[in-house]
């Protein structure tokens, strides 16, 4: 299985932590260097601010996925930058961009998270 295969399993499973409102969980799933950027609780209330008005997920499809070693603001590693076309509820058009990278572990968790 290749990273980018890998990359957008993690951000599938992570995602839908997301749309379940498992907030908590979707932090303690991601990355250290997201982990360390803002605490569980500020993640929680922020992602569930962003959320909520959206309604639920009525679709979302892998627009692009794209393995990367440096991202502007993050140090270099290895990071698959993975595009949705999401559908929800309330807004029928957005891109979700899902940003895995892979730990010391061989593991890839979600580094950053952003809807447009």
């Amino acid at each position: 299985m290749t990273a980018v295969e890998q990359a957008t399993m993690a951000a599938d499973s992570w995602l839908k932590l997301i749309d379940e409102g498992k907030y908590g969980e979707s932090w303690e799933g991601a990355a250290p260097i997201f982990r360390g950027a803002i605490t569980q609780d500020a993640w929680a209330e922020q992602v569930r601010t962003v959320r909520t008005p959206l309604g639920a997920v009525e679709s979302r499809k892998l627009k692009r996925a794209q393995y990367a070693t440096s991202l502007p603001g993050a140090p270099d590693g290895q990071y698959v930058v993975i595009q949705y076309d999401t559908s929800f509820a309330n807004k029928k058009s957005a891109i979700e961009t899902v940003t895995p990278m892979k730990g010391k572990d061989g593991q890839w968790r979600v580094s950053g998270y952003y809807i447009r």
